[in-house]
């Protein structure tokens, strides 16, 4: 289903939900309001008709009285009595249409006599038999009058009862429906919320896995997977496919680029090391004497060939670590004496620079560690050549090392200028140089920290900076005692290509501390420190 199905399905089925509980409370009014009716039109219409009647049979009662105080029967009083007489009836006929047919039966009777007695009456009165007329009222007409007045006040109560009881079942409805649809309307917002809550999680949790592989990929890691089916019918499956393919085609330009940098990387120390070679052959004379000039010339052509040499050997460990191949010599190394040369080292690069060196080992620091000793000197040595580049004189730059649980940690930390906040976070990626470079001598590659980063990890460890800008900055490096390698395939012996081998007429390799002193007496580190 599409997504835009999906959410009308969705949006549908919430109004449906809060539908329910209007409906039923719709239903509810309509009771109540037929409730209402009855009670308007039966039984208070049967309590005004009663109370009428009522007040007939005592105008009835009336009347009969007043015949004997007047002592005689006037056209006025035979036609109010005879009136009398036939609105009773006439409102007792009326009982049947309200449903008060019991109390239609029971008033047959005595309207019946107050009928028939009622001429009886007149008639006698009519002929002077006072006595005849005053039985008859006080044995016919007023036991009739008064059976009428007992049967329409017993009507009356139980209309009154009637009446309330259905005014208490009025009461209770509305109560009733007024719980069910609160339940009902509480049950459809939980099902509502639900449905909101299925519709949401169905929609964010496929953008929040979008986003990681979104992250994951500009991160470097193209073979990232998404959980979201490339098989589903909707936008989403179509975004997952688009993708994966991107991830793909990005994995395939970035492998192109690595092998890019890596041939021409290689292809490239060759001519280097001839060119290194015969310039060492020129500064020795082997070719003929040189003038001040020419010896001048010759010793930047060297200083700039090293450089390049080192940015093409920068260029070979970032692509032989971006494709698990980093090479790593991890053997026993006396961590004392490996800590002292690193200081013996970098003092003369202090004194130069009038900055205090201090280098502090733990007492509890074992006496061996297994590391590439080699790449561990490489890292420091890009750490402390940036501390000194980025430290004023009269600054301070300390190297401190002590252990924890089955680790070693060591501190690089100086008073230079220090790294913005915003920049921090990026300082280990590759090419990125801090906005301080022009605080350093030479401005470097931004590659010195990229390498660090994946030799420290390669060997099993961590490496974090903290950093104030104006107070300097700490390198925080975590190893393991015993280095185990996360690069892929057998760790050993870093090979060297016949070609870097070729040196002209008896030329020998320089050393790994003698090539950490030039490049300490260059400033060649290239990220900041």
């Amino acid at each position: 289903m599409i997504l835009r199905a999906r959410l009308a399905l969705g949006f549908l089925t919430i109004a449906l939900l809060l539908a329910v509980p209007l409906a039923v409370s719709v239903l509810a009014l309509h009771h109540a309001r037929q409730t209402v009716d009855e009670l308007r039109d039966e039984a208070f219409a049967a309590s005004l008709l009663v109370a009428r009647m009522t007040a007939t049979n005592a105008q009835l009662r009336e009347k009969e009285a007043s015949v004997y105080v007047d002592k005689g029967a006037t056209p006025s009083y035979v036609d109010e009595l005879r009136r009398a007489q036939r609105t009773l009836r006439l409102q007792a006929d009326s009982l049947n249409r309200l449903g008060l047919v019991p109390l239609r039966r029971s008033l047959e009777p005595p309207l019946a006599i107050i009928g028939r007695f009622t001429e009886v009456e007149i008639a006698a009165l009519a002929d002077g038999e006072l006595v005849l007329a005053q039985n008859v009222s006080e044995q016919q007409m007023i036991p009739a009058i008064s059976q009428v007045d007992r049967e329409l006040r017993g009507a009356e109560n139980q209309l009154r009862v009637i009446a309330a009881k259905k005014v208490d079942d009025a009461s209770t409805q509305a109560h009733s429906a007024t719980r069910l649809a609160a339940l009902l309307l509480a049950a459809a917002l939980a099902a509502a919320a639900l449905v909101a809550v299925s519709i949401t999680r169905s929609i964010s949790r496929p953008v929040r896995d979008l986003e990681r592989g979104m992250h994951a990929v500009a991160g470097g890691d193209f073979a990232h997977q998404l959980s979201i089916s490339t098989e589903r019918g909707d936008e989403f499956g179509r975004l997952a496919s688009s993708f994966t393919s991107m991830a793909h085609q990005l994995a395939e330009l970035d492998k192109l680029k690595a092998e890019f940098v890596s041939v021409a990387s290689h292809e490239l120390k060759t001519p280097i090391n001839v060119i290194m070679g015969y310039l060492k052959l020129l500064e020795e004379n082997l070719y003929g004497e040189l003038n001040p000039r020419q010896a001048e010339v010759i010793g930047v052509m060297q200083t700039q060939a090293t450089s390049m040499g080192r940015l093409v050997q920068h260029l070979l460990d970032v692509s032989r670590f971006e494709a698990g191949a980093g090479r790593l010599e991890p053997r026993p190394t006396n961590l004392r004496g490996f800590l002292s040369q690193l200081e013996a080292t970098y003092n003369v690069l202090a004194m130069q620079r009038e900055v205090t060196f201090t280098v502090t080992a733990s007492d509890t620091l074992p006496e061996v560690v297994t590391w590439d000793q080699d790449r561990i000197s490489e890292v420091l040595g890009n750490l402390l050549s940036n501390a000194f580049k980025f430290t004023q004189a009269g600054g301070r730059v300390e190297l401190a090392a002590t252990t924890v649980p089955d680790k070693v940690y060591i501190e690089v930390r100086d008073t230079g200028v220090g790294i913005a906040r915003t920049q921090l976070p990026h300082i280990f990626d590759k090419f990125y140089q801090a906005d301080n470079q022009d605080r350093a001598g030479a401005k470097g590659s931004g590659l010195g920290l990229a390498i660090a980063k994946e030799i420290v990890e390669a060997h099993g460890g961590s490496i974090a900076a903290q950093s104030t800008v104006g107070r300097g900055t700490k390198f925080s490096i975590l190893l393991p005692v015993v280095a185990i390698s996360h690069v892929d395939g057998p760790v050993h012996a870093a090979e060297v290509a016949p070609e870097d081998a070729v040196q002209a007429d008896g030329q020998q390799a320089t050393a790994s501390h003698e090539s950490r002193d030039s490049e300490a007496a260059d400033d060649a580190a290239e990220v900041t420190a």
